[in-house]
Formats: structure tokens, C-alpha cells, sequence
């Protein structure tokens, strides 16, 4: 058994954060529920990365909603509306993401559901927080990147902030959503009652920035000046950061000046025995090591750096990644399913349960596909539900 199963998840959010951590939910072996608008369903059913569609939806869809069920619901038609709160009544987690003071208009905010069902996590997603001038902006990955300052960090110091090409933000906001969740259940094991979560796209994107804020405040407030020479972190001194070579790239992690001079034969590194002198001086170190690795393959380096423990590493794309022995050794990728469809593939959950992997072939659900066995097993049809 995987640890959450018995628990019963209604997910009313849409495209990433909010499904997100319904998805890790639902790989920790929880019944995960989405309650969907009949016409339209989860928007990014119909957002593609790369154009991609299978089946009639979205395949960053399909990934992000696997192993979930559909039950299509108008929550404006009373019908539907009585149906979604039985099931309410009968949940363990409800995750939503919806703009402020939408919920409530149906009772099925934080309050109205609460009295329906006491033992209740309600887990909420925000751009910015309820409060404050920025509560009405748009929640979108790479504003929030923008606004946080977290773009800011990326790029060398003569480039304009770049963002990351993948949605970190939604994807941390997700994970800690899925944190105060599970701590909100342990807490209701002892109590017997439930709680409230919430989490904003900003509070996740600031707390990702722990280390440079936190040196940031202590540090007079002088903002971080990134290297001109191969940024990698603003606050982190020479050699640090990524590097062109012979045949490709190479990185190479923080440590000694004077040591990765020695090992890599390059003795113009030898005018900087100051450790003081690594921060203030890293564009012009940073320059020397780049012309100097010019000189040799990726291998030949790493064979010096390995052989001195020095911390580093090739810099691969995706192809050599997932071509590699340390790749395959981890069985990362897992293919699945919808009824009759052609298999897709995606990643696994990262968490390995008893010593088990937490795999699954079971797909995205249709919109509105598990509407009928959901009826059924929750008796939402007016009957009266059966005490869990």
C-alpha cells in the first residue's frame, strides 16, 4: 500500500501548481478527483507545449493530470452544484485555485466547506497572497519570476535577467502546497480536525531565493552584481559556473583557485593566492580559466578534476542525458495509458516508497469520463452517503 491510500482528493485547480500538487498526492497512492466545468474542463487541457496533443487534450496535461479521475460539474446548476458538496462532505483534501471570492460564491470556500465537513484540508493556490496591491495580478510563471526577482539572478552581468526555461515557480508552489497538505493531515490525525493551506506563486518564488535574500538583508542591501564572465550564482566567487571547452561544456564547482590552477595545468592562476581575492576578481580568473579550457575535451578535464576530487561535471542536453548509464540506472521514465490510446511517456515520482518505486500506467482521465462511477461510489445522487 502506498502511504495515502484511503485519502480522497478534489482537485478543482487548473494548469500547473494546484494539479501539480494533486499529482504528487495522487503518486503518494491517494483517490485524486477532478472536478471539472463540463464545457471546457481544466484549461490546459487545451495549453500545449510544442503544439503537442494526444487524444483530443494537451500531453503536459495528460502529465500532469495522471492517475486521476474526471467528474464534470456545472457548480452555476444547482443539481451539480448539491452533488459536488456530498462528495465535499466526504473528502479528505480539497486543492483550488481559483481567483479570490469565486469559491465562495458556490459555499465552497475555506468557510462553507469547513461546516460541511470538519475534518477537511483545503488547500489553496494564489498568485500573490490575498492581501496587499499585487492580490489581482495575473499568477503566471514568468511574471512571477519577473516580479520576484528571481529572473534578475540568471544571465552574465552584461545580459538582461533571463528567466528559466521550465516553470519553476509552479513547480514549487505545487511541492510546497503538497507539504503544508500532508502536515495539515498529521496534524488532523491528532486533532481530528482539519485545516487551511495556502500558498502563493510569490511566496514560493521568494523562499527559493533563501541563500542571495538572506545575504541580501544582512548585507547593507546592496543588490548582487552578476559576473560578466560565465554567471552562475552572484554571490559565489571564481571558479564557479559553466565553461566552453574543445568539444563541449564543462562545470565546474566552487573550491580553490590556486587548486583547479594546479590541476588543470594552468599556472596564470597562480597570481591569485588570496582567497579574498576570488569574489572581486572572479570576472578576470573566470576569463583566464575560459580561454585556458578551450584547449581540451570535456573528458580530458574531467579525467585531471575526477582524479583530484575536484567537484565537477559535463554538461549534457537531453538527449546525452537520458542516453546516459546514470540516467538508466534510475528507470525515470514510465509510459502511460488511456484506454485504447497510443502510450505516453513521462517522468515518475521521484520518491521511493519501502524500498519500491511509485510508478503507474494509468493516464489523464477524458473530461467527465469517471462521472458515473464517482456518482456511484459516493452515492451523490441523493441517497444518503455511507459513514466513512
Amino acid at each position: 500500500m502506498r502511504p495515502l491510500e484511503g485519502i480522497l482528493v478534489l482537485d478543482f485547480s487548473q494548469y500547473l501548481a494546484g494539479p501539480s500538487a494533486a499529482l504528487r498526492l495522487a503518486d503518494l497512492g491517494a483517490r485524486v478527483i477532478k472536478v471539472e466545468n463540463p464545457k471546457t474542463g481544466d484549461n490546459s487541457r487545451h495549453l500545449s507545449l510544442k503544439n503537442m496533443f494526444s487524444d483530443g487534450d494537451s500531453v503536459n496535461f495528460q502529465a500532469i493530470n495522471r492517475e486521476k479521475e474526471s467528474f464534470a460539474a456545472d457548480l452555476k446548476n444547482p443539481h451539480d452544484l448539491q452533488m459536488v458538496k456530498r462528495l465535499v462532505a466526504q473528502a479528505d483534501v480539497l486543492v483550488e485555485n481559483f481567483r479570490p471570492g469565486v469559491m465562495k460564491k458556490f459555499g465552497l470556500d475555506w468557510e462553507g466547506t469547513s461546516a460541511l465537513n470538519t475534518r477537511l484540508v483545503y488547500a489553496t493556490v494564489t498568485g500573490y497572497g490575498t492581501e496587499g496591491p499585487w492580490r489581482s495580478k495575473p499568477g503566471q510563471d514568468l511574471l512571477v519570476q519577473s516580479l520576484s526577482g528571481l529572473a534578475y539572478m540568471n544571465g552574465n552581468g552584461d545580459q538582461p535577467p533571463t528567466p528559466f526555461g521550465i516553470s519553476i515557480v509552479d513547480t514549487f508552489t505545487g511541492t510546497h502546497l503538497t507539504e503544508g497538505v500532508l502536515a495539515c493531515l498529521v496534524r488532523r490525525a491528532k486533532t481530528g480536525r482539519g485545516g487551511r493551506v495556502e500558498v502563493s506563486l510569490l511566496e514560493s518564488a521568494l523562499y527559493l531565493q533563501l541563500e542571495g535574500l538572506t545575504t541580501y538583508f544582512n548585507g547593507n542591501h546592496q543588490l548582487p552584481i552578476r559576473s560578466k564572465v560565465n554567471n552562475a550564482h552572484p554571490y559565489v566567487g571564481a571558479p564557479y559556473g559553466i565553461y566552453e571547452t574543445k568539444d563541449g561544456y564543462i562545470a565546474i564547482s566552487m573550491g580553490s583557485v590556486l587548486e583547479v590552477g594546479k590541476i588543470l595545468s594552468c599556472e596564470a592562476l597562480q597570481a591569485y593566492p588570496d582567497p579574498d581575492s576570488w569574489f572581486p576578481q572572479r570576472d578576470e580568473i573566470k576569463q583566464i580559466l575560459c580561454e585556458h579550457l578551450r584547449t581540451r575535451t570535456t573528458g580530458e578535464w574531467l579525467a585531471l578534476l575526477d582524479q583530484a576530487h575536484y567537484w565537477s561535471s559535463e554538461v549534457l542536453d537531453w538527449k546525452q542525458m537520458s542516453e546516459s548509464d546514470g540516467f538508466q540506472a534510475l528507470h525515470f521514465v514510465q509510459d502511460i495509458h488511456r484506454c485504447g490510446n497510443t502510450p505516453l511517456y513521462t517522468t515518475r515520482c521521484p520518491i521511493h516508497y519501502n524500498g519500491e518505486l511509485l510508478r503507474t500506467q494509468k493516464g489523464a482521465p477524458r473530461l467527465g469520463e469517471d462521472g458515473e462511477k464517482i456518482i456511484a461510489d459516493f452515492q451523490l445522487d441523493g441517497k444518503e452517503a455511507e459513514e466513512r
